[in-house]
């Protein structure tokens, strides 16, 4: 329980009662007691809804716009400002909802290297919200809880909706939801969205403000660790294209799978957890994080039948981001200490849905730089309403939607690390061969994992490179596990003059879009590096 000090400090009134740091077995009762869930039976874990939110709501992320942050801060579509009074108003509403309540209080480190992490509070009425944030994050001992000061403050006010949204300045057709950072009171205030993922991308996107700002490197990644020290690996991607799937390795340790920085030291994980996809989850495919879904995982949003087993193929038609979360050490083998030296490779992810790019090259230096600030992959039909056919997705550093600094201070500090630490850097297409969405194939993830292997035990470098048409990149010649043809993807279309026609199509797409980062300042051209016709 929490002292009468730390319940004033939270500005709530008339609290029934709070309930701090709960065990995972506190945390369960709860969960039950509240109707919070449904139990399944095979995994032993509970499954709840997150109602009409089953993924992150960005457009509707605020950031007060005052000093000093605001001089800091890459204000647009992506990192929208709001007035302090406005946040203040909003702030003293979610502290309403919050009172007169029970409250979970949950506090966890954000950061496994001592010298870079955070220590972070959520407060919020939701049991289950608490058993995320204790699976996410990294737990605390016993002894360190006992004079735990917050760096930073998080108030889940789920359940409050914003009626006055206009007045407040919040966005039209939002339904009400907001999530505001306040950067100098080190408080964010969550409303109208029960999605797990917003305290999970909530804290990164502060991490990602902080760490910068430091000289050191917050990163949408996996991470994982080869049987010697220094055999670190990153995977970059956005979602859907295997960072988790590819970084939980029987061969290696993960040292986590979503979000990590790189300081002085090396690289760390920013969470002690796991946020796997569950949709069309298959024990044989995926084992790793199949039987990682046990007791203490948490299952969001998956279908359940009426004897307590779930249909991960059947979820879909609920929602395709249905989800769990779990204790990294649900994993076999993971790194014990969440961090690791500084890399060996970097792997950046790409599901091309156009069916162009080869599964795998490699990068110059410049070409990191470019395929880095570009982060594409590609949409496909049923993963967003409206979608009929493959759109480009390009998200700058594999997670621009969590950058609030302008992205190309993650991108030179990124190329500072390479540089310094001499760092292989690879692009791997986990999309399609043979033809785009609808007519080819999606890459199996056995190829793939040859290709990886290949990277991490230096044969993809035996035969050599050829040359790549128009994008310019180097393709190794042979890999082991993988048909040659493969390995240019214009072999593996019977109509060659269309893929030719899609090729030039998807460069166009890279050209257009990093143009954004070369019209108004020449300090970051990197054009160069890219795709030419």
């Amino acid at each position: 329980m929490s002292t009468v000090n730390e319940i004033e400090n939270l500005g709530l009134s008339d609290i029934k009662n709070v309930y701090h740091n709960l065990s995972y077995r506190e945390l369960f009762v709860h969960e039950i007691k509240n109707d919070e869930g449904e139990m399944t039976t095979k995994h032993d874990t509970i499954n709840v809804d997150t109602g009409k939110f089953t993924g992150r709501s960005p457009d509707d992320k605020f950031f007060v716009r005052q000093d000093p942050s605001k001089k800091y801060i890459a204000w647009g579509d992506t990192n929208r400002a709001i007035h302090k009074d406005f946040f203040n108003e909003l702030f003293e509403e979610a502290k309403k909802q919050l009172s007169g309540k029970d409250i979970y209080i949950q506090d966890a480190y954000c950061g496994a290297s001592k010298n870079s992490q955070r220590k972070i509070r959520v407060v919020t009425e939701v049991a289950w919200q608490a058993h995320f944030v204790k699976n996410m994050f990294i737990r605390p001992d016993k002894e360190d809880l006992i004079d735990f000061e917050p760096d930073f403050t998080l108030y889940n006010a789920c359940k409050f909706k914003d009626k006055r949204w206009a007045e407040h300045g919040l966005r039209k057709g939002g339904d009400g939801v907001f999530v505001i950072f306040n950067i100098e009171e080190n408080i964010a205030i969550i409303g109208g969205t029960w999605y797990g993922g917003e305290i999970k991308k909530g804290i990164f996107s502060m991490m990602n403000y902080w760490l910068p700002l430091e000289g050191k490197l917050g990163m949408h990644c996996s991470a994982n660790i080869g049987k010697e020290n220094d055999d670190v690996a990153l995977f970059f991607g956005l979602s859907g294209t295997g960072k988790t799937t590819l970084s939980t390795d029987s061969k290696r340790r993960l040292i986590g799978d979503d979000e990590h920085g790189w300081d002085d030291d090396g690289v760390f994980n920013f969470e002690g957890g796991c946020y796997a996809k569950c949709i069309d989850l298959r024990e044989k495919a995926e084992p790793e994080i199949y039987h990682a879904i046990r007791k203490n995982a948490l299952l969001e949003n998956v279908t359940v039948d009426w004897e307590g087993n779930v249909d991960f193929a059947e979820s879909a038609s609920r929602t395709p981001n249905t989800r769990v979360s779990y204790p990294i050490e649900h994993i076999d083998g993971f790194q014990e200490s969440m961090s690791g030296g500084h890399p060996k490779n970097i792997i950046f992810l790409t599901a091309d849905a156009y069916g162009v790019l080869p599964p795998v090259a490699k990068l110059t230096p410049e070409q990191a730089m470019y395929y880095f600030l570009s982060g594409y992959t590609a949409k496909v039909a049923g993963t967003e309403l409206g979608i009929k056919e493959p759109q480009p997705n390009f998200s700058a550093c594999f997670g621009e939607p969590f950058l609030p600094l302008h992205p190309t201070v993650y991108a030179k500090l990124l190329g500072e690390k390479i540089e310094k630490h001499n760092v292989n850097v690879y692009l791997v297409n986990t999309g399609w061969s043979g033809g785009a969405y609808g007519v080819g194939k999606r890459m199996s993830i056995n190829a793939t994992r040859s290709c990886i292997n290949a990277i991490f035990n230096g044969t993809i470098t035996e035969d050599g490179f050829e040359n790549f048409d128009i994008f310019n990149l180097a393709i190794p010649k042979k890999v082991a596990g993988v048909p040659s043809k493969v390995l240019d993807s214009r072999n593996t279309w019977t109509d060659t003059k269309a893929y030719d026609k899609a090729r030039i199509k998807l460069a166009k797409m890279f050209i257009k879009n990093f143009k954004k980062y070369t019209e108004n300042s020449s300090d970051f051209d990197h054009s160069a590096a890219g795709p030419h016709y």
